[in-house]
């Protein structure tokens, strides 16, 4: 999110307010808007109050329509009343609440299960916010177990941390090198291939390597990491060298696909060199935000002096956080949906989404104006770039038009060394069903002959033409 500042003088003019606002009188009701940047000097009715933000929201975006995010924005309206039942509860209070507690250690041990942990019952874990503190968690431990390795040389000039990743990863883990100290190795984009090469990763790893990251579905096409090739790279360098080298999968999007629709993909717990995996619950995970999930393998992956053992309200708690206070609603929405969906439930929504998007790629690779790079065969993801022969408009003035329509689809450029490339990318959830999908190619073909008609691309800052960061 941004950082949010002053805005200097703010225009605090007298507003005008409908009448009918007021619930009593509505001549000598409250005509006048109160101030919005700061605090009014008295109440008002509530639902005076709820009407003025209930009005200013309605220009969000529709977030159904919305094919940029990999969050859920469908859930059932039971999952809906649990988590307003469970709200005003703290989930750190794990005294206070031990219901929603053992809800929490229930689903830890559930992925542990379907992560193919060897040992469900030693496997460590914790929900967070999302998938941006897992990984910041899962990163912690990498470094703390690296320097308890390192210990006679660590803190020193000659013994700088660094963690190896591909350019292609969600923006979390720079935030994590940046704040916690680590150098980032990056592995940049080749060709047809946009995500982590195995050897080149291994090539960039030395002695103060802490871990190399996975990714289980990039988000700039969709596709999965090799996992299983990228352990033998860390294997055969570990033969060579001695460098004993542990990879997290980061499995914020895959982590809640690969076990239900590629079963046969090695990529979890099977893998010895696997310490540890995080996914998002609120994304294929399919509870409303903000709930992720951090498992490591056993005991021994996560330093147990990261784990703070609080006296709080009366009892010892266990804790691995870099926040404290969060509602316990969306982990018992994440446990209703295990209980509710059970494997073959998550099997079915996830294959129905599956194949809305290789339908849909289908459909607009028959359009005859893109190229697609991917077409939803890892993740329910496409991504496609205009085709050779357009000249007329490119991916940005795509983009621009269809959220003119009520369509939120990102167009952004790759990293390095691919800076040339140009994409629109297309998540697939629950909820985007084959009626969305019909509605969408309709409008997408209606603006295709007025954008053919440009006289050449419309969009001059690229950086301001997109919505993407995730």
């Amino acid at each position: 999110m941004p950082l949010h500042t002053g805005q200097g003088k703010p225009d605090e003019r007298p507003r005008s307010m409908n009448p009918f606002y007021g619930e009593a009188n509505p001549v000598v009701e409250m005509t006048e808007a109160p101030p919005r940047h700061r605090l009014p000097e008295g109440p008002i009715l509530p639902t005076t109050a709820y009407q003025l933000v209930h009005d200013e929201l309605m220009l969000d975006g529709n977030s159904r329509l919305n094919l940029a995010t990999f969050v859920t924005t469908w859930m059932e309206p039971q999952a809906g009343q649990l988590m307003g039942e469970c709200r005003d509860k703290n989930m750190i209070d794990k005294d206070e609440y031990p219901r929603t507690a053992e809800l929490e250690r229930r689903c830890v041990a559930m992925l542990a299960h379907l992560w193919n942990a060897p040992d469900p019952q030693s496997a460590v874990g914790c929900s967070t916010t999302g998938s941006s503190e897992a990984c910041m968690l899962a990163g912690l431990a990498l470094k703390r177990r690296w320097a308890q390795r390192n210990a006679d040389r660590y803190p020193s000039k000659e013994a700088r941390p660094n963690l190896v990743m591909g350019i292609n990863v969600q923006v979390c883990w720079e935030k994590f090198c940046n704040f916690w100290e680590v150098e980032a190795r990056q592995v940049p984009m080749e060709g047809d291939r946009f995500h982590l090469d195995p050897q080149a990763a291994a090539e960039l790893c030395d002695e103060n390597t802490i871990g190399v990251v996975g990714i289980l579905g990039s988000t700039f096409d969709g596709s999965y990491e090799p996992i299983a090739e990228l352990c033998a790279a860390l294997d055969d360098l570990q033969e060579r060298t001695g460098l004993d080298i542990p990879v997290h999968v980061d499995g914020a999007s895959g982590g809640m696909i690969a076990p239900f629709l590629d079963e046969d993909l090695v990529w979890d717990f099977r893998l010895p060199r696997v310490a540890s995996i995080n996914t998002s619950g609120h994304k294929y995970g399919l509870v409303y935000p903000g709930v992720g999930w951090a498992l490591w393998r056993d005991a021994e992956a996560l330093p147990e002096e990261l784990v703070f053992r609080v006296n709080y309200l009366g009892g010892d708690m266990p804790t691995f956080a870099l926040n404290f206070s969060r509602p316990g609603a969306q982990v018992v929405a994440q446990y209703y949906t295990f209980l509710r969906l059970g494997r073959e439930g998550y099997r079915a929504v996830q294959q129905t989404t599956r194949d809305v998007a290789r339908g849909l790629a289908d459909r607009i690779e028959a359009l005859g104006d893109f190229r697609l790079l991917t077409r939803g065969e890892e993740l329910p993801v496409l991504a496609f770039t205009t085709g050779p022969d357009v000249t007329a408009y490119d991916v940005f003035d795509a983009s621009r038009r269809l959220r003119e329509n009520g369509w939120l689809v990102p167009a952004y450029t790759f990293p390095a060394n691919r800076q040339d490339l140009s994409v629109l990318r297309i998540v697939c959830r629950n909820g985007f069903s084959t009626d969305l999908c019909d509605l969408f190619i309709e409008d997408l073909s209606r603006l295709l002959p007025e954008l053919r008609r440009q006289p050449h691309p419309l969009t001059r800052d690229k950086e301001a033409a997109t919505g993407f960061h995730h």
